[in-house]
């Protein structure tokens, strides 16, 4: 029994030592570690008791065999010990809502003591596709992204899947690939925003409601069925004449010329639901250039309750974003699956909008 015991302690202790020597750095990524025959003799013991102990490494990842060439150490070893480094990857860093959302991760992490590494893809599946791949080179223990155009297909999931081979937990935020829906996230629910506004606008007596929305993200296509949904619901004819659709590339232009043209072309309209808070004062200024006022002759609602619903004497009607919440939410989503506490459903949280009234909409009188 002590024999077996001794023996049992010896291969434990071998595999201890190499474990020490791969996660210091003294034997990296694609380094031949020693020979059976080396390692049986620097431990004394038998060969039978090294394999037993390789053995077990490989199948735990840290090294894998070539047949005729030796036992090396995997790439998965670059991750395997803590680092303290947090990976947040957002479309964008300093502009609209994002420095809210950061500032809440980084209250949660910094408190934690990790320290993270900031990426912006400014919406660029190209860019982001580069920032996984310099983040698969780094020690990381967790991940937190907003992907870019989460609406459209992705095509680079085994990038993704790399991180979780690494055993690195990921978790979306603000939207998520269709390929990963079951994957930790924090998101709003976007549908029911856009419902609540556009009916808030029904409820006014709006009956003529164009809406601008993002084509190449989800939140975009979600407010976008919320919107649709309310007009159903009040017995309204979905018109898609009235629905403005625009991209990342041309969010700047398209909304504002879009609408000045509807106006030339004498379309009827009464309220507009837009995307976000940023869009909607593009609006305002394509009515405002057009001689049209707000809430007076058109009634205006924003998404996000950014710092920009507020302007002058207008304020948007729009719905709340968390922000800084959502921020807070996915870091302790993520510390939570780094300390191996995943609760299925559970780790995927959504948020139910609020909506917040301002002065850009005004009640309307015999509009049926």
């Amino acid at each position: 029994m002590e024999n077996q015991k001794g023996k049992q302690l010896k291969y434990v202790q071998l595999m201890a030592d190499l474990k020490k020597k791969i996660l210091s750095g003294e034997i990296l990524p694609g380094e031949k570690i020693p020979s059976e025959n080396i390692l049986a003799a620097q431990y004394q013991v038998s060969r039978q008791t090294v394999r037993k102990a390789i053995a077990i490494m490989e199948n735990e990842g840290y090294v894998y065999a070539e047949h005729g060439r030796g036992t090396f150490c995997t790439e998965l070893v670059r991750h395997k010990h803590e680092s303290g480094n947090i990976a947040v990857i957002t479309t964008y860093l300093s502009d609209y809502i994002f420095p809210q959302v950061i500032r809440g991760i980084d209250k949660v992490l910094t408190r934690e003591g990790y320290s993270i590494i900031l990426k912006n893809t400014r919406n660029s599946r190209t860019q982001e596709i580069r920032c996984l791949q310099e983040l698969l080179q780094k020690d990381i223990d967790g991940v937190i992204i907003e992907p870019s155009k989460s609406q459209i297909y992705c095509k680079h999931t085994e990038l993704f899947a790399k991180f979780w081979e690494f055993q690195i937990p990921c978790v979306f935020i603000q939207g998520c690939y269709e390929q990963m829906k079951q994957q930790p996230q924090v998101l709003m629910d976007d549908c029911k925003g856009g419902y609540l506004i556009t009916r808030h606008l029904i409820g006014l007596g709006h009956r003529n409601i164009i809406g601008v929305f993002k084509a190449d993200d989800t939140q975009g296509q979600n407010r976008h069925k919320g919107y649709a949904k309310a007009l159903g619901e009040a017995g309204i004819a979905y018109d898609p004449e009235k629905v403005i659709w625009f991209h990342t590339e041309d969010r700047t232009v398209h909304p504002y010329e879009k609408i000045c043209q509807m106006i030339r072309e004498t379309a009827v309209m009464d309220g507009i639901v837009c995307y976000n808070d940023q869009i909607a004062w593009e609006v305002i200024r394509a009515l405002q250039d057009s001689g049209l006022r707000v809430p007076e002759d058109i009634s205006v609602c924003g998404y996000d309750d950014s710092s920009m619903a507020l302007s002058g004497n207008l304020r948007l009607t729009t719905i709340a974003h968390p922000q800084e919440r959502l921020g807070v939410m996915a870091a302790e989503l993520l510390l939570r699956l780094i300390h191996g506490e995943e609760n299925g459903e559970k780790d995927r949280i959504m948020i139910e909008p609020e909506l917040v009234e301002g002065n850009s909409c005004k009640k309307r009188k015999n509009n049926l």
